[in-house]
C-alpha cells in the first residue's frame, strides 16, 4: 500500500509531462480564465458533490437543484423563455450528440433520418450520426469566408429531415454561420434547427455587450430549437460539463430513456451516461456562482483584446495570412508561401512552449494551425509573437517537408479497409508512431504523410494508433 504523500508525488510527476493547463500557451484544449482561486474553488466544490450520483435526482436533490441553477443561467445568456428547459451533459461532443438524437426520437414515422451539415460542422455531429443511425447531409460552404450557406442549406432539407445544424462558431475556423437565415429555411419546412454553440455560448453575448457586432444566435432566432453550450470552455469550468437546451419539454422528451423492461429498478436517463458523479456538476455550479455576471464580463473583455493583439500580430508576419476574418476567439492562420511549412512551424512553437494545432487541409480550407485564445492569453502577446516569428524564420531556413514520391504513391494506392491490425503497426511503425509510447518530439514528417493520405486511410492510421496506446503495460 502506497501512502497518500507518495501516490500524490507519483501523480505529479505523470502529470509533468502533460501540456500546461494555465498560462494560455496551450492554444487548444484547454481553457484558463487565470483568475486566482478558482481552481481551488472548483476542486473543493468537486469533492463535495463527488460521491453524489446523478443516476437519481430525487435521492440526490442538490444535484438537481444545481443543474436547474445551471441550465437556467445558460437559458438566460442565450434568449430562452419560461419554456426552455435543458440537460447538463459531459462535454459538446454529448450535448450535441443528444439533439441528433431527440430529433430523430422526435419523428419516428422517418425510416431513414437525415441531418443537414454545413462542412465546417465538428466532427461530432457526424459521431451522432454514425451512432444513431441518421445519414448526414453535407453542405458546401462559402469558399471564402467559410460560412454556412442558408439557401444551400435549405435546398439540402426533403422530406427525411430531422435537423439542420449550424455553428456558432465552427471550431475549425472561428466564424458564426448566418443562423437567422438558415433557421427561417429550416422553419419553413417544418424541420428543427440545433446551434452549436458549444464555443461561442458562453462568450459571444459579452462580446456584444463589449461592442461588437455578434448577431442573435439562440432562441432570440425565430426557428431555433436547441442549442448547445460548453461550461468547460468559456464559463472557465473544470471539465467535463456542457448544457444543451431545447426550446421546450417535448423537443427535448426524445434523448430521454427510461428502461422498466428488467428485473432491477427503473432505469431513467436524461443523458447517455446513467451513473454521473456530482462532481463536474457542483465545480461547474460554484465557478459560475463565484466568478458573476460582470466577472465573466471581465474575462470576455481580456479574450477579446488577446485575440485582436493576436491577430494584428499573426498578420504582420511575411507570408501567413488568416484563413478567415475571425467572429470569436479562434484564429486559424494559414500560408501562401511554399517556403514556410506549417507543420515546420507547429514543431518549433512547441520548442518555444507554445503548442499550437495543426489543422489539415479539407475542401477550400487549406493547411493551418489552429489558436483558442482565452483571457490568460492577455498580457502574454508579445511573447506569443516573438514565438511565432522565431518559428517561421526557423522553417524558412530548415524548408518545405518533401514526402519521398514512393512513399506517396505508395499511400495513394493503400486500401484502409484491406489491410490487417499487423499491417497497420508496421506502417506506424515506419512512420515513428509505433510502440505505444505515444508521438515524437517533431511531428512534421509525420503530418506531411497525414497531410496526403485519404480521408479514410487516415482514420485508420489514428485508430490504430490510438488502439496502440489504449494498451495496458
Amino acid at each position: 500500500m502506497s501512502s497518500a504523500d507518495d501516490v500524490l508525488a507519483e501523480l505529479r510527476a505523470l502529470r509533468a509531462a502533460d501540456l500546461p493547463t494555465h498560462g494560455g500557451r496551450t492554444l487548444a484544449y484547454v481553457y484558463d480564465s487565470g483568475l486566482d482561486g478558482l481552481d481551488e474553488l472548483s476542486a473543493a466544490a468537486h469533492a463535495l458533490a463527488a460521491s453524489a450520483n446523478g443516476l437519481d435526482p430525487t435521492a440526490f436533490p442538490s444535484l438537481l437543484r444545481m443543474e436547474n441553477d445551471l441550465v437556467s443561467a445558460a437559458s438566460e445568456l442565450l434568449g430562452g423563455t419560461a419554456r426552455t428547459v435543458g440537460s447538463v451533459t459531459s462535454g459538446g461532443t454529448e450535448s450535441c450528440m443528444l439533439a441528433v438524437l431527440a430529433a430523430r426520437e422526435g419523428n419516428p414515422g422517418i425510416a431513414e433520418p437525415t441531418v443537414v451539415l454545413p462542412s465546417t460542422a465538428h466532427a461530432a455531429f457526424h459521431k451522432a450520426a454514425h451512432l444513431f443511425r441518421v445519414r448526414p447531409v453535407v453542405v458546401p460552404v462559402d469558399p471564402v469566408t467559410f460560412r454556412a450557406d442558408p439557401a444551400s442549406m435549405a435546398g439540402a432539407i426533403d422530406d427525411d429531415t430531422v435537423l439542420v445544424v449550424a455553428s456558432a462558431p465552427s471550431y475549425a475556423h472561428g466564424v458564426l454561420d448566418p443562423i437567422a437565415e438558415i433557421a427561417a429555411g429550416a422553419a419553413a419546412r417544418g424541420v428543427r434547427m440545433h446551434v452549436d454553440a458549444c464555443i461561442g455560448g458562453w462568450i459571444l453575448p459579452y462580446f456584444r455587450r463589449l461592442g461588437r457586432d455578434v448577431p442573435e444566435f439562440g432562441f432570440a432566432v425565430d426557428g431555433v430549437t436547441s442549442v448547445s453550450v460548453d461550461l468547460h470552455k468559456y464559463a472557465y469550468c473544470p471539465k467535463g460539463a456542457s448544457v444543451l437546451l431545447h426550446a421546450d419539454s417535448e423537443l427535448r422528451r426524445g434523448h430521454f430513456f427510461a428502461g422498466a423492461g428488467w428485473p432491477g429498478y427503473t432505469m431513467l436517463n436524461s443523458t447517455l451516461q446513467s451513473t454521473r458523479s456530482g462532481g463536474p456538476l457542483a465545480a461547474a455550479w460554484a465557478v459560475l456562482r463565484h466568478v458573476g455576471d460582470d466577472g465573466y464580463l471581465g474575462l470576455a473583455r481580456a479574450a477579446l483584446e488577446a485575440v485582436e493583439e493576436m491577430r494584428a500580430e499573426i498578420t504582420a508576419i511575411s507570408g501567413l495570412r488568416l484563413v478567415a476574418e475571425p467572429d470569436s476567439t479562434l484564429l486559424a492562420l494559414t500560408t501562401d508561401d511554399d517556403g514556410i511549412d506549417l507543420f515546420t512551424v507547429a514543431d518549433e512553437m512547441g520548442t518555444r512552449g507554445w503548442y499550437v494545432q495543426p489543422q489539415f487541409a479539407h475542401g477550400d480550407s487549406p493547411v493551418n494551425l489552429h489558436l483558442t485564445i482565452t483571457a490568460a492569453n492577455r498580457g502574454s502577446e508579445a511573447e506569443f509573437a516573438s514565438a511565432l516569428h522565431a518559428s517561421v524564420a526557423a522553417a524558412r531556413t530548415a524548408g518545405p517537408v518533401v514526402v519521398d514520391e514512393g512513399i506517396a504513391a505508395f499511400l495513394a494506392d493503400l486500401d484502409p479497409d484491406s489491410l490487417s491490425e499487423e499491417e497497420f503497426g508496421q506502417l506506424l511503425a515506419a512512420a515513428g508512431m509505433g510502440g505505444g509510447a505515444g508521438l515524437p518530439d517533431r511531428m512534421a514528417e509525420i503530418n506531411a504523410m497525414l497531410a496526403i493520405a485519404r480521408p479514410r486511410l487516415r482514420e485508420r492510421l489514428l485508430q490504430e494508433f490510438l488502439g496502440i496506446l489504449y494498451r495496458p503495460g
